[in-house]
């Protein structure tokens, strides 16, 4: 039975309730789960202690984290970050961060020392935050410190990011390592938050042609994404033969997402996550940690989080969604949420020029593969 990680304490981080970082979301995809009739048990972790957190962060981008949590003036706070319009500091956000790193840690202790396999951690996925920098709603980076949690151990990770932002953060900080490979697909960084993640940042030193990115470009729809992802993550995890996978599972490339420009439905995800278990059962032993990340569709994110849990638990997606849980959350959504788990095919856009941006998505997969091989197979 997979293991879900939650605590009630995820919901202290928040920037407030305009901010599109909500906490909400989790709470509408536990009750939709609830509403379906899956009783959703939880493991409750412990927030990350100061030691975890320098893992990674510097000392004195903490020290600066936790004056502002504390109500302090920070005079050089925007130098790191923090009190941006973005990332805006708030009361007690060393302690809620924490928390979010704390549970993609348990989520790590319970592959590494449990001998766990599948592990859902309903937080997270804070990609963008950097040594000494806060970015993109993200103040601790979980992700980095659990994968170095994972490495310690002797855990090979390769570390799948499918959020529609460039995993920045996550690169940056383990750019050099050898025992991790990272994958990001993104829309492309010409045209998105946060302007990085070319094919050509492939790593520096030993991790030289381990940080593999896939820049997509707006407006790529799901058989396109999927048609790159396979041409390229087979590839990968069969030269890399990981022990562990790590996945920020990101909804923001949903069609219906304000802060992304991707075409991804509800179906494609579902083939995502299917894809990405059969992965980790046929390279990993089974052993894969998901976290949540980004996505800001109130109509979306629920729906997409709900069907990772119910995969990950062998459990049917089924058709109609509860009316009784439509009712509550609609609300002020306009336009409402939809009547049926999976998006009806009348909701998205249509695609003008979807052959034209599928060639294009090739090309970036092939070039990709065609750079990072000579480090794979020197001569």
């Amino acid at each position: 039975m997979p293991s879900v990680i939650y605590a009630p304490a995820y919901r202290t981080y928040s920037f407030g309730d305009e901010h599109p970082f909500s906490p909400k979301r989790v709470d509408m995809m536990l009750d939709l789960l609830d509403a379906l009739g899956h009783r959703v048990e939880t493991v409750e972790p412990q927030p990350a202690t100061r030691e975890d957190i320098l893992d990674v962060h510097a000392d004195g981008y903490v020290r600066r984290v936790e004056e502002l949590s504390g109500g302090a003036e920070v005079p050089d706070s925007k130098e790191y970050g923090l009190g941006t319009q973005d990332t805006p500091a708030f009361p007690g956000m060393d302690q809620a961060a924490r928390w979010l790193v704390g549970g993609t840690l348990h989520g790590a202790h319970l592959i590494s020392e449990r001998g766990e396999k599948r592990v859902l951690q309903l937080g997270g996925g804070l990609h963008h935050a950097r040594r000494s920098f806060a970015s993109g709603f993200c103040i601790y980076n979980d992700l980095a410190i659990a994968i170095n949690r994972l490495t310690a151990r002797g855990l090979k990770v390769v570390y799948i990011d499918i959020d529609v932002h460039h995993g920045d953060g996550v690169q940056e900080i383990l750019y050099e390592d050898q025992r991790v490979m990272t994958v990001s697909l993104h829309e492309s960084g010409q045209y998105l938050f946060p302007g990085t993640g070319a094919i050509r940042e492939l790593g520096s030193g030993a991790g030289r042609g381990l940080k593999l990115n896939l820049p997509l470009e707006p407006f790529t729809e799901g058989r396109s994404y999927l048609e790159v992802f396979e041409q390229v993550l087979p590839a990968a995890l069969r030269h890399f033969c990981p022990d562990v996978l790590v996945v920020q599972a990101g909804t923001d490339a949903h069609f219906d997402d304000p802060l992304g420009d991707l075409m991804l439905t509800t179906r494609d995800y579902e083939a995502l996550f299917r894809r990405i278990l059969e992965w980790a059962d046929a390279h990993t032993g089974g052993r894969v940690l998901f976290t949540l990340g980004g996505g800001y569709s109130f109509r979306a994110a629920p729906r997409v989080w709900a069907i990772l849990y119910l995969l990950m638990h062998d459990l049917p997606v089924v058709r109609d969604l509860p009316a009784s849980w439509r009712k509550k959350w609609n609300g002020a959504l306009d336009p409402e949420i939809p009547e049926t788990f999976h998006d009806p095919d009348s909701s998205r856009p249509e695609i003008p020029n979807r052959y034209e941006i599928s060639h294009r998505n090739r090309q970036v997969a092939e070039r990709l593969l065609d750079l990072a091989r000579p480090y794979w197979f020197p001569q």
